[in-house]
């Protein structure tokens, strides 16, 4: 009596659509892991440290990344906006000769969250949107040129980024401003 060996079966390739929300996945389970520890270990002063490191690492990452003839400003933009699109968020840029406004009418990032929270994750902020706000606009003091100030307004499901020129002294800007390069 011959017995057959066990049939083994390969698993199928994942199509691109299956591939990209695989990413979108263990990118989130990573980040919600690093944010637990974080807190867990070190509270909001280590979240304040880790948004300064996470900012001066990804703005060097930035500068050696620049295409030439490209601004820092325009890079840090489009950088965001296709950062925002990898979640399918419903996002366009508006070039001004003011500066550049990013509308983003429906974060993906947000929604693809608070889907992962009605699944019974355990999510560490109630809404990424502080944080998504707070590090960006520290990647963006450090990296966009000093004369821009970059910043952020919430809008319901979404955000409006702006990069325009700094305002004089006394002037009021909109969202929470970052001008110029921060010191690493």
């Amino acid at each position: 009596m011959t017995t057959e060996p066990a049939a083994t079966t390969e698993p199928s390739a994942l199509d691109p659509a299956e591939k990209v929300d695989l990413w979108r996945q263990r990118f989130f389970e990573a980040q919600a892991a690093a944010e637990e520890f974080v807190l867990g270990e070190h509270g909001e002063e280590g979240l304040t440290a880790w948004i300064q490191a996470n900012s001066r690492i990804t703005a060097k990452l930035l500068q050696a990344q620049r295409p030439a003839g490209v601004s820092a400003t325009d890079h840090f933009m489009t950088r965001l906006q296709r950062q925002l699109m990898l979640y399918d968020s419903a996002v366009t840029s508006e070039p001004r000769p003011s500066g550049t406004v990013l509308r983003n009418a429906d974060c993906g990032i947000l929604r693809y969250r608070k889907r992962a929270a009605r699944a019974g994750v355990v999510l560490t902020f109630s809404s990424p949107c502080s944080y998504c706000q707070e590090l960006n606009t520290a990647i963006a003091a450090r990296y966009v040129e000093p004369e821009v100030t970059v910043s952020c307004e919430q809008a319901g499901d979404g955000c409006t980024w702006r990069a325009e020129p700094a305002q004089a002294e006394g002037e009021d800007a909109a969202g929470s401003p970052h001008r110029g390069r921060a010191g690493d």
